[in-house]
């Protein structure tokens, strides 16, 4: 599943090979992927060009000069960047073709993706985006934010940082990272958590976010950008998907449990 990494990945690598091409054509093969009439979209986009490519959460935001295509790409939605004769696959829902040839298309085998264009002033009144909590990397992510939005929650913590209502962009994988590097147990309440561990889940966040990011995202299972770029991170993580391995700080087996119906990875020596 893209996370927010790997999603930050996909906007950087986009943003070097799409932007400033006049667009061409729309066509949309699975209409339930878009939250528009395709006359809507072709009235607003064609003729125009992506002048930017900006990201909030886990959502791309493709700029023009009057709207935002927002993207989500949820379960296994990926971007193919293609020449304009090359047939269209199985799994390629959308299609965006420009001037110069290239086709952008959308990738998704379980349909679970999502595209929305909206105005520019009414970004922020499509409630995927108004909803979305604080980003990891952001200096408005503090103890004090964090223990105001948790200390009355009888939820795991687990649960509690996959809502993207409090921190945006966190999912499964680092989830599991981030407590790990805190030290703190995944089935830990919210409300029993301290501003200390408060503070170092900020800052474990802001680590782990930021060394993803470096190495482009985390390569796992059915997930690559699909855009030339490998995730490196997998490389690097210490308890996902690491069940009855060894704990790299304590010789330990990693442990697997379900917390909220997600499988959750961690070490019991390590986090108490």
């Amino acid at each position: 599943m893209p996370e927010i990494a790997e999603v930050e990945t996909v906007r950087k690598t986009l943003k070097k090979r799409i932007l400033h091409k006049k667009i061409v054509d729309i066509k949309i093969f699975y209409m339930p992927i878009v939250l528009n009439k395709e006359e809507e979209l072709k009235e607003n986009l064609l003729g125009k060009e992506f002048i930017d490519i900006q990201r909030i959460g886990k959502w791309l935001l493709f700029e023009t000069d009057t709207h935002y295509l927002l993207s989500h790409l949820r379960m296994e939605g990926k971007y193919f960047l293609k020449k304009r004769n090359e047939p269209i696959e199985k799994h390629e829902h959308v299609e965006i073709l420009f001037e110069d040839g290239l086709s952008m298309r959308y990738h998704d085998t379980r349909k679970f993706g999502r595209m929305k264009l909206v105005k520019k002033e009414e970004l922020f009144e499509f409630e995927g985006i108004r909803k979305q909590g604080i980003e990891p990397l952001s200096n408005k992510l503090t103890k004090e934010y964090l223990f105001s939005k948790i200390s009355k929650k009888s939820l795991p913590i687990k649960t509690i940082l996959l809502d993207q209502t409090i921190i945006s962009g966190l999912g499964n994988i680092y989830a599991d990272e981030v407590l790990f590097d805190a030290k703190i147990l995944p089935t830990k309440k919210g409300k029993d958590m301290t501003l200390e561990e408060c503070e170092k889940i900020k800052n474990s966040s802001k680590k782990i976010i930021e060394a993803a990011i470096e190495m482009g995202g985390t390569t796992i299972r059915s997930y690559t950008s699909s855009l030339g770029v490998t995730g490196r991170f997998q490389q690097n993580l210490m308890v996902h998907k690491r069940e009855n391995e060894k704990c790299k700080r304590c010789d330990q087996p990693i442990k697997r449990i379900k917390v909220g119906g997600r499988s959750t990875y961690y070490c019991e020596n390590c986090q108490k």
